[in-house]
């Protein structure tokens, strides 16, 4: 790591963490700042405003106005908050529209709270990495997300609150893909972020979890993104066993499949690393029609009155929108 990033590393910790704090050793980052786990509330941990799919040769600001896409995006918000929802983690990575700008604007106009991101997505065989990435060492690239989380994401001043990376599917990582994870784990140690990983089923993700151990960061720091995915749920009991967090994150696209994973979890292993989002949205720049996007509100709509049919208490709905995504989300020094 840098010397400059070390030294700034140092004086967050300090200000943050260190015996002249005021305030307590976790936090949750968001696009206003920092904020205390307990004022997260109803949390989505995975869903999108914007992702622009042409590619990172192309992609840009320029694709899209800011001003039109909070216009748009506003009555989707409000609805999600009607729901009782307070923040938002927003996945959608460099290079495929991620704009901090953009979600500090709904902010101040929804009241919702984002969160953003650092890192690279990996998966279509790199389209959405820049030139560089695919040059740079995994050490160059935490340098790079080190940075951002330090100073601000581009010239931005805006945090990130997590890491999000994507891998191919496969039971062996590309060298690519590991670098990405590798840099993730540095990144994490570095500066205590959650690793979210774009991942599916089962054999992808253990071979990250492999190499995140092997670089000495605890399981309990990753999220195994499209869990919903994996076919086996005997995978899932692999997985709680080393403390991964399980992210059922597609409700818009399958309330049943989601309610048969869950009945699984509350029955066979217990709620406390279940995650629950939509995946949902997504403003697409260059499309005329944007009458494809989908809502905030399907999990609230649909899922949980068939999980108050089938036995859920009001406690465990609340853990896995309340108490979980604030102990995944929360920020802490070593």
């Amino acid at each position: 790591m840098k010397k400059t990033h070390f030294l700034l590393l140092f004086l967050w910790w300090f200000s943050s963490c260190g015996p002249s704090a005021t305030n307590t050793s976790t936090k949750i980052i968001t696009v206003e700042g920092d904020i205390k786990p307990d004022a997260m509330g109803i949390t989505l941990i995975h869903e999108h405003v914007l992702v622009d799919f042409i590619g990172a040769d192309s992609t840009g600001f320029h694709r899209w106005d800011k001003d039109e896409v909070v216009s748009f995006l506003t009555p989707y918000i409000e609805d999600a908050k009607k729901r009782g929802v307070r923040t938002m983690v927003e996945c959608t990575p460099s290079f495929l529209g991620k704009d901090p700008e953009l979600l500090k604007m709904l902010s101040e106009k929804t009241g919702m709270q984002f969160l953003t991101n650092v890192g690279f997505y990996g998966a279509v065989s790199g389209k959405y990495l820049p030139p560089y990435a695919k040059e740079a060492t995994a050490e160059e690239l935490a340098d790079i997300w080190v940075k951002e989380f330090v100073e601000g994401i581009g010239d931005t001043g805006i945090k990130p609150g997590f890491i999000k990376i994507s891998v191919n599917e496969g039971a062996v990582l590309s060298e690519m893909d590991q670098k990405l994870v590798k840099a993730a784990a540095l990144t994490h140690l570095q500066t205590g972020l959650l690793i979210v990983s774009h991942t599916g089923i089962w054999k992808t993700a253990n071979p990250q979890i492999e190499l995140l151990k092997s670089m000495k960061v605890d399981p309990q720091n990753f999220v195994w993104v499209h869990a919903q995915n994996e076919q086996d749920f005997e995978n899932y009991r692999l997985a709680v066993k080393q403390g991964v967090w399980i992210s059922l994150d597609g409700v818009v696209w399958d309330v049943q499949g989601h309610l048969e994973r869950l009945e699984f979890f509350r029955d066979q292993l217990g709620l406390d690393r279940v995650l629950i989002s939509h995946d949902a949205g997504w403003y697409s720049p260059g499309k005329m029609d944007q009458g494809d996007f989908k809502g905030y509100t399907g999990l609230f709509d649909e899922l949980l009155p068939k999980l108050k049919e089938n036995g859920f208490s009001s406690a465990e709905i609340n853990k896995m929108l309340m108490e979980n995504p604030r102990k995944a989300f929360a920020v802490k020094r070593y």
